[in-house]
């Protein structure tokens, strides 16, 4: 397979576009992480102590998918300057070791949305509760 300059280039886009997405996800943590604890602070509900368990896993989560992320861009950052500088081989390299961790990277995003969703349904759980 050959491969150009402007190979590598295709994932700058992608990548840039999901590190803006995981950043708003860790700041609406963040948020979320400091109105659970002024709550906390006044009632200690189990249910809180329940939410920020599952809130500190996905803040690491988040943490890795931004990690896995700028690694996934440095690799590309790599391989177009191997490919500059006529080293081809170790171009194909960093560009596939770039990809492999942008799988990563959306792997453990897709764990994180799993998450979230059960951070929601303790809520429901805790509305439903209420209700009866």
């Amino acid at each position: 397979m050959e491969i150009t300059l402007t190979t590598p280039a295709l994932l700058f886009p992608t990548v840039s576009l999901l590190m803006l997405a995981y950043t708003n996800r860790f700041l609406t943590l963040a948020t979320i992480i400091r109105n659970l604890r002024d709550r906390y602070n006044k009632d200690h509900e189990e249910t809180l102590v329940r939410q920020i368990a599952n809130l500190r896993y996905r803040v690491h989560l988040i943490r890795n998918m931004q990690i896995f992320g700028v690694l996934s861009l440095l690799f590309c950052v790599f391989s177009m300057f191997a490919l500059f500088a006529g080293w081809i081989a170790g171009g194909q390299w960093s560009f596939a070791i770039a990809l492999i961790l942008m799988i990563v990277s959306l792997g453990i995003s897709l764990r994180e949305l799993q998450v979230s969703v059960g951070a929601l349904d303790l809520l429901l759980m805790d509305m439903e509760e209420g209700e009866r």
